[in-house]
């Protein structure tokens, strides 16, 4: 897959991963969601990539650990779609993803509790 070139981005939000995020998400108001794991999340994860219709994904952790290294790595590089990995419900929320996604996007290092 070749990406299209980039238009100016949309405010649109896609969900893709377990059935309890993406359940939460639709309760916001979220229409763009998908209840997916492995191979299936793979494919829809690369068709909201490449489809320069979403500016923001959002994916259960559990789908980044299917996704290719060289998938994750145009990922954790792009900034439009910004793409971001939620813990499931079972994981439970830590520091460290926000951490992670503010040194990615912002380049600046959080210090939570210092």
């Amino acid at each position: 897959m070749s990406a299209k070139p980039k238009t100016v981005g949309t405010g649109r939000i896609a969900v893709v991963g377990d059935r309890q995020l993406v359940i939460g998400y639709r309760l916001l108001g979220i229409d763009d969601t998908y209840i997916a794991e492995g191979e299936e999340a793979v494919q829809v994860m690369q068709k909201l990539f490449y489809s320069n219709e979403f500016g923001l994904i959002v994916a259960s952790r559990s789908v980044r650990d299917a996704l290719s290294q060289t998938f994750k790595a145009k990922i954790d590089a792009s900034i439009e779609p910004l793409v971001i990995f939620m813990p499931s419900l079972q994981e439970g929320a830590k520091e460290e993803s926000i951490s992670d996604l503010a040194r990615r996007v912002l380049g600046v290092d959080i210090k939570v509790g210092e």
